[in-house]
């Protein structure tokens, strides 16, 4: 892979990437624009710790709380440099970019739910006669758009949106009463996947370049009819027997007439141990048409219909199957294994959202407002999209040239504070990360996979102590 993808990398500095995240951001006072760099920093360098913790004084920590309770504040202000970042990053990347899609929830416990909105309820027992007891979530839901190249390295975020649920009217709350499919897409939360859609395509700039992949809950027609309409790919994992052709037949039937291969895949269980599978793939190119109470309203599609099946499954665990429709070429089976391994990537924001769970611990907060917690959790965005990928670019690239990622002085130093000094010097990105992850506690044993992203960031946050050491140090023997 080429360096197109990270040349803006070129200072790894703490200060130096949160003022380049930072630097298409105005949030129209410059009191503000600072505290946002400063509190960047300080949730940067204590990832995963509480806001009085990485404040670390009480007058920084109030106005942490103040910034993030102004009314004249809000996630979009707080994410829009780091979406201009994202698209000059993607315009120095080469080849197709993948913009993968995805909703998570962040749920609190509060004895005011209403300050923060609710979620959902759940059951949490029964009552002495029988009756089920109902315990009603709070929190908030976050629908992002992560940017990686075809390798896999994330670019960042093209788009996020949060929200809340204030009322319980979900598929059950309406059997009997509403039918769901009829309703038009406009009243329908899903209808969250049309709108980053929509805005990915456009921060980006280049449809053609974009595939736009999400799994089978957002197999919704009037996703494809979007991407249609803004000039753009998707790939979506299917989860609905839709009409084909003239509409006599559905696609699983139409399928019994397609083209056919085999393809091994290495994949890692839940133990991390490796194992090979083998896939019947299958794959065909055909008119799909909408339902039938949206046929008036939505044309046939032409799509390629790709079915992947592991062959000769263990009996311990269920087997591989992906149905997947993409509006791309698909004429081999060549063609269809590039799109079944697009289709794993999207593994890659099930991940960032796990770094921004786990690793900034963002259910942590005590914030009692949702507008206090989503502009904290726009900053934790830009933090786990580091995080992730400083990781990644150690796979991804790891012979390119650690100043990409660290200044001369960080590499100084890790070559004095590395517990398992090597004799390659830390000339390579994988050099530097390989220390800065033993700083974090990796073993770093033959055998070892390479680090992962919690590891790397423990050990980037243990190498700001040492800089501050040696800067602090160089400041006293100067006096």
């Amino acid at each position: 892979m080429d360096g197109g993808a990270f040349v803006l990398m070129r200072d790894g500095s703490m200060e130096a990437w949160v003022n380049r995240e930072l630097c298409g951001c105005d949030l129209g006072d410059r009191r503000l624009n600072r505290r946002l760099g400063r509190l960047m920093e300080d949730l940067s360098q204590r990832v995963g710790k509480g806001i009085p913790l990485a404040c670390q004084d009480w007058a920084a920590t109030k106005a942490a709380y103040r910034f993030l309770s102004n009314g004249r504040v809000d996630e979009g202000m707080i994410l829009q440099g780091h979406l201009q970042s994202t698209r000059k990053r993607s315009d120095e990347a080469s080849g197709q970019l993948l913009v993968l899609h995805d909703t998570t929830e962040f749920s609190y416990q509060r004895e005011d739910t209403l300050a923060i909105g609710k979620l959902h309820k759940t059951m949490a027992g029964v009552d002495p006669k029988g009756r089920p007891r109902w315990h009603t979530l709070c929190g908030l839901l976050m629908h992002s758009s992560l940017v990686v190249t075809t390798e896999g390295l994330p670019l960042g975020l093209a788009g996020v949106k949060f929200w809340t649920r204030k009322k319980f009217k979900g598929v059950n709350a309406l059997r009997g009463k509403v039918n769901a499919t009829r309703l038009p897409i406009e009243q329908k939360e899903s209808r969250r996947w049309l709108d980053n859609l929509q805005q990915a395509t456009s921060l980006l700039g280049d449809g053609q370049r974009c595939v736009h992949i999400a799994d089978r809950e957002a197999d919704i027609y009037e996703l494809f009819c979007t991407a249609r309409q803004m000039n753009t790919h998707f790939l979506i994992r299917t989860c609905v027997d839709r009409l084909a052709e003239s509409g006599s037949a559905t696609v699983a039937q139409a399928m019994q007439q397609s083209r056919r291969g085999t393809h091994v895949v290495e994949l890692t269980d839940g133990r991390g141990h490796r194992f090979q599978a083998k896939l019947e793939v299958r794959f065909r190119r055909m008119t799909v048409r909408p339902p039938i109470g949206k046929q008036k309203r939505y044309p046939a599609l032409d799509l390629a219909v790709i079915h992947a099946r592991e062959i000769n499954c263990p009996r311990q665990r269920d087997p591989i199957e992906w149905k997947l429709l993409t509006d791309l070429p698909v004429s081999s089976l060549q063609e269809a294994v590039e799109k079944l391994d697009w289709y794993a990537m999207r593994w890659k924001i099930e991940t960032f959202h796990k770094v921004i769970k786990s690793g900034c611990r963002a259910e942590d907060a005590k914030l009692r407002t949702a507008q206090r917690l989503t502009n904290l959790l726009a900053i934790y965005c830009i933090i786990a999209w580091r995080i992730f990928w400083m990781c990644m670019i150690n796979r991804t690239a790891p012979l390119a040239p650690a100043s990409l990622v660290f200044t001369e002085t960080e590499r100084r130093l890790l070559r004095h504070a590395d517990p398992k000094p090597t004799r390659a010097n830390n000339k390579t990105v994988a050099d530097c990360l390989r220390a800065v992850a033993r700083l974090g506690g990796y073993l770093s044993r033959a055998h070892d996979g390479p680090p992962g992203n919690m590891v790397l960031w423990r050990g980037f946050t243990r190498l700001m102590d040492i800089h501050l050491g040696y800067c602090l140090a160089a400041k006293l023997v100067g006096n």
